[in-house]
């Protein structure tokens, strides 16, 4: 995987746990709304989101992910109606140390949208990338998958590429709109269309966004999977008490 400039920038101090709550409370509601009941509307889209690059570990999320997808939602993604099988061999071939895979997740661990940034095997096309998402149909309408095309150029820039190329049928019209307003060129062949948008020199300012970014969605994972845990071994106890009334009930009739 190319070098992350983040890993020399200073962490914040997790251990505060003022700052934990804070975080947890500004930064991860919007996406775990819908355990809650909540709902948050396009309108409202979400102030920050936790956008993580994610490892070979993340290949059985990521192929849960893909394969929760329904039919239209795969064949908008792939461009043809992907199968349980052709999209367990996508996510076996996903190439690490070349591409740059990001997700997000909710509060339970859950992968709830992804975008893939291909970068050109050709080096006669090395300041080219390829861009991909798809986005859990119950989390559709918040802004993540234009949240994850900002993230993807701003990576994107940091690591040289200057156009950024997206393959996609002309009836995606979700994706289009998001390369449209983006500034891209869009030309449309058919039942497909390409986009190209040309991306800037990476300056100061998307080096900087790029880093507090990382640090703060690896944070945010950290916090989840601990909640998670938690959530775990308190489900334990529980049944472990229900257990020992249950015996102490069959007892006292006896």
């Amino acid at each position: 995987m190319r070098e992350n400039p983040s890993s020399v920038m200073t962490a914040p101090n997790t251990n505060h746990p003022g700052f934990l709550f804070r975080l947890w409370q500004r930064c991860v509601g919007g996406v775990d709304a819908e355990a809650t009941g909540q709902h948050t509307t396009s309108s409202q889209g979400l102030h920050w989101l936790p956008i993580r690059s994610l490892s070979p570990r993340h290949k059985p999320r990521i192929q849960k992910h893909l394969i929760a997808l329904a039919p239209q939602d795969r064949y908008l993604r792939f461009g043809y109606p992907a199968t349980d099988e052709q999209i367990a061999r996508y996510v076996t071939g996903m190439n690490f140390d070349r591409d740059e895979i990001f997700g997000v997740f909710n509060r339970r661990l859950e992968l709830v949208a992804m975008a893939h940034l291909a970068y050109s095997v050709d080096p006669q096309w090395a300041s080219c990338a390829e861009f991909g998402v798809s986005v859990a149909a119950h989390q559709r309408g918040r802004g993540i998958g234009v949240k994850l095309f900002h993230h993807a150029t701003t990576h994107a820039r940091n690591q040289g590429v200057s156009m950024l190329f997206i393959h996609a049928l002309s009836e995606n019209v979700a994706m289009l709109k998001i390369a449209r307003h983006a500034g891209a060129r869009v030309e449309r062949d058919g039942s497909e269309s390409e986009a190209y948008l040309s991306l800037p020199s990476a300056n100061l300012d998307s080096q900087f966004s790029g880093m507090l970014q990382e640090q703060m969605a690896e944070i945010d994972y950290q916090l989840k999977n601990q909640a998670h845990q938690f959530r775990k071994w308190l489900s334990t106890l529980q049944e472990i008490r229900q257990g020992v009334r249950d015996a102490r009930h069959v007892h006292g009739k006896r």
